[in-house]
């Protein structure tokens, strides 16, 4: 029965809010009132500096990874364990220890893949380092991933529960860009380094 409790453990884990501790360690002004007021790695950057970003980028990269990690250890049931992944990511974004106020998820969704299918987090990385490069844009580059994240799932990783988890997740990114979308369309997208 136990095993039946872990995407609620997940979620808990997940609602852990990485760039909002990291900028309280660091003194830096609350990432959900400043920037973008997106509590992750890219508007911890503008206004924190490489360091912060960096730490934040690893603890929500963790936040996905632990949770599916522990689950696979315990079950082979494909469902909780894929469920304990979207636990997890749905606590980033809606983080219960945190007023509900969370990021976008990218570097959540991100380590969940990693941890699920290596060659799947593998395609998502390459696919937002390179559109990242060409564009300099990372809002543009996590939309990129998003679209194209079911196809390696239906390529790398075929199984009802992956396919639905990954569509699900991709559905939400991109809804959760929309403000991005509106940026990039008008032209005033903020540009990696500025």
């Amino acid at each position: 029965m136990l095993i039946y409790l872990l995407p609620l453990a997940a979620y808990l884990f997940g609602s852990i809010s990485t760039a909002v501790l990291i900028a309280r360690a660091m003194g830096l002004q609350d990432p959900r009132e400043v920037g973008s007021r997106n509590p992750g790695a890219t508007n911890i950057l503008r206004y924190g500096g490489k360091t912060a970003a960096v730490l934040t980028l690893i603890g929500d990269i963790l936040k996905g990874v632990i949770p599916v990690l522990i689950a696979r250890a315990l079950t082979a049931d494909a469902v909780i364990i894929t469920l304990c992944g979207f636990a997890a990511f749905l606590g980033h974004l809606f983080p219960v220890f945190f007023s509900f106020r969370g990021g976008k998820g990218v570097a959540t969704a991100l380590g969940v893949w990693f941890a699920l299918n290596p060659w799947v987090g593998l395609a998502l990385l390459a696919t937002w380092i390179l559109m990242a490069l060409l564009f300099r844009y990372s809002s543009l580059a996590a939309l990129a991933a998003s679209a194209l994240a079911p196809l390696y799932v239906a390529w790398l990783s075929p199984g009802t529960p992956y396919l639905a988890t990954m569509i699900v997740m991709s559905a939400i990114l991109i809804f959760r860009h929309r403000s991005n979308i509106r940026n990039l369309i008008a032209g005033t997208e903020t540009k990696i380094g500025r």
